[in-house]
């Protein structure tokens, strides 16, 4: 599963990465560094504005299906699982309409060991393609959807989910499963399933190993409320 992330990297540089338009941006938020976003929190997506361009905009993390009766069965929907979108009532209809890339700078997954559970770090390896520092660095786009859910009294919640996969061989030692990370040049594909959402199935794929790199952290990380640098520092 994918039950913990990172992202760092501020609003204005995510808008580059993603070709998010600058009167979309100049409605959101300025963003602040989250080293241990933990579901039922918000998180930063980026999704089609009914115009049809990018926006950045803020989910509930835990998908609720709009059938839901309380908004409670969101925090048993953190992920969606590849093999079975398509087809599971909880997610079929946004599969088929509501998609969205979720950015990370990394995200986390506990591998059990003889002394207890590990948590580990997996970010993007070193882009030796932008050595720039002044340029936006690469980072994880995962896979999303999302619903709208409105609750007795008319208000209204916006959630989503991340899609999970079969590991890679640098996750297989970590954990049995890992979040679906799109390609730059298949945002578009995965962004507007118009009009055959099928034609996407193909992109819910292992992300290539050599692309990703991982080093155990410290346990200041299980606590959801550590919000500080050192949930992402490097252990021996």
């Amino acid at each position: 599963m994918c039950g913990r992330f990172a992202l760092m990297t501020p609003t204005e540089q995510l808008a580059m990465l993603f070709n998010v338009p600058e009167t979309a941006v100049d409605a959101m938020p300025s963003s602040v560094p989250r080293y241990n976003i933990a579901p039922t929190q918000p998180v930063i997506a980026v999704r089609l504005a009914e115009n049809g361009q990018r926006e950045l905009t803020f989910f509930h993390w835990g998908l609720i299906p709009s059938w839901a009766k309380e908004a409670s069965i969101g925090s048993r929907m953190i992920n969606a699982r590849s093999e079975t979108v398509a087809e599971k009532p909880s997610f079929r209809a946004a599969f088929k309409r509501r998609r969205c890339l979720i950015p990370a700078d990394g995200f986390y997954e506990w591998q059990k060991q003889a002394n207890g559970k590990q948590p580990i770090f997996i970010r993007p390896a070193a882009d030796e393609e932008q050595p720039d520092p002044s340029l936006p660095k690469r980072l994880f786009a995962l896979a999303g959807l999302w619903e709208i859910w409105h609750d007795p009294d008319g208000g209204a919640l916006q959630s989503c989910t991340i899609l999970t996969t079969t590991p890679n061989d640098l996750m297989a030692p970590i954990h049995n499963r890992m979040p679906v990370i799109v390609e730059p040049e298949d945002y578009d594909l995965w962004l507007n399933p118009e009009p055959d959402p099928e034609q996407g199935l193909h992109l819910l794929r292992p992300y290539p190993a050599e692309k990703m790199t991982a080093y155990p952290v410290s346990t200041v990380v299980n606590n959801p409320r550590n919000e500080t640098p050192d949930c992402i520092q490097p252990i021996a």
